[in-house]
């Protein structure tokens, strides 16, 4: 398993699907995250708006993209420009957020989904972040239980326009920032 950053080449469809079968779990729990239940051309939109990096299973030497025979089994976002206003936290000085993390249900436990969020932790801070930052859906408590022994802390509560629930804002803060921790 690599972590690279997606290109178009990877297409939409594959990342798409591995999201919705991510997200069932809270959808099953009577939740709507939009990652749940987006389209292709929603996909599409946010993977361009930020960095998005994915995992991906290599099958064998020399392939090049997931068309070319890569299975993606993990997609995060870092600093994605959402169309909707978000959390306040967000938009402080020396925050980045993420965005649209996700781990196929058959490899979750595996490691894929620490080393997509170690990818972007250093990514922010070589980008001068102090923070990087998430929203989640509040009564997802085993996710939330994921991201505390990972270092992130709840710093607010927000309501995205498109889900049923409250969202938990956590924040980690990264050492290496400019300005230091």
């Amino acid at each position: 398993m690599v972590v690279r950053r997606w290109t178009p080449g990877d297409g939409v469809g594959q990342v798409t699907a591995l999201l919705h079968r991510a997200y069932a779990k809270q959808v099953g729990m009577g939740l709507r995250p939009l990652a749940g239940r987006q389209d292709e051309q929603v996909t599409l939109r946010r993977l361009s708006s930020g960095e998005c990096y994915i995992a991906v299973c290599v099958p064998g030497a020399g392939t090049l993209s997931a068309e070319a025979g890569e299975q993606i089994v993990g997609v995060i976002i870092l600093a994605e420009k959402e169309p909707d206003e978000g959390p306040p936290f967000f938009m402080r000085a020396g925050v980045l957020a993420f965005s649209q993390f996700a781990v196929d249900p058959w490899l979750q436990g595996a490691g894929v989904g620490g080393k997509l969020l170690g990818t972007v932790e250093a990514r922010a801070v070589e980008l001068g972040s102090t923070e990087l930052a998430l929203s989640m859906a509040e009564p997802d408590h085993g996710l939330r239980d994921y991201y505390l022994r990972r270092g992130y802390r709840v710093v607010g509560v927000w309501k995205w326009p498109y889900t049923n629930y409250n969202s938990l804002v956590l924040s980690k803060r990264l050492v290496g920032g400019e300005g230091g921790c």
